[in-house]
């Protein structure tokens, strides 16, 4: 996978105030999302905006391109 995460993220939030519990309960991120998330898959676009806004971030700040070894 030629894009990956800079960051891990849940900790991420977490260090900003955002435990799971909150996420879900005020329904910032979906479960399926926080799911994605501590497998390392990549989510869409709309969930890198809020994860962005939550972090105070750019998606440049989370997200890097890796060349692929194929």
């Amino acid at each position: 996978m030629p894009v990956k995460y800079k960051i891990d993220i849940l900790p991420a939030l977490k260090e900003a105030g955002y435990n799971t519990t909150r996420l879900r309960k005020e329904k910032l991120l979906a479960e399926s999302t926080i799911q994605q998330l501590r497998k390392g898959d990549l989510v869409s676009w709309a969930n890198i905006s809020r994860i962005c806004a939550l972090l105070n971030c750019q998606p440049g700040d989370i997200l890097e391109y890796c060349e692929s070894e194929d």
